[in-house]
């Protein structure tokens, strides 16, 4: 069911991901894929990310491996990060939705544009325009 309130965390690493903000790649949030609704897709990346808080532990954790297989039945890579991960690391989050991203079975041309760019300066503080 879509959420109309993101948590905190979500409202967070959304505005690192909206509007191709993380190296051109094009996120979506809360994007039905089958009978669940992914927190944030990369269709071009075959990718879902989602964002797991306390209530993912004990029973939830088998819930979510479940859902975990199905999604990937629809081709994607779902990669989790924990609530706590986001507010605490979260230049190291970003970093392994690119590295997700880059190993995504089909690499993206948006991602090898951003890495010569930035190998040759033109980005600076994030802002990879």
């Amino acid at each position: 069911m879509l959420r109309v309130n993101q948590t905190e965390m979500e409202r967070k690493l959304w505005g690192a991901l909206r509007a191709k903000r993380l190296a051109g790649l094009k996120f979506a949030r809360q994007r039905p894929v089958g009978p669940y609704i992914a927190d944030f897709l990369c269709a071009d990346a075959r990718l879902i990310v989602e964002l797991d808080g306390d209530q993912h532990g004990g029973d939830g954790a088998i819930r979510d491996a479940r859902r975990t297989a199905v999604l990937e039945t629809f081709g994607y890579r779902v990669i989790r990060f924990w609530n706590f991960e986001v507010q605490d690391n979260f230049d190291g989050v970003l970093e392994g939705i690119l590295v997700a991203a880059k190993e995504s079975d089909r690499r993206l041309p948006s991602i090898l544009a951003y890495e010569r760019r930035e190998k040759s300066g033109a980005v600076r503080n994030g802002d990879a325009s």
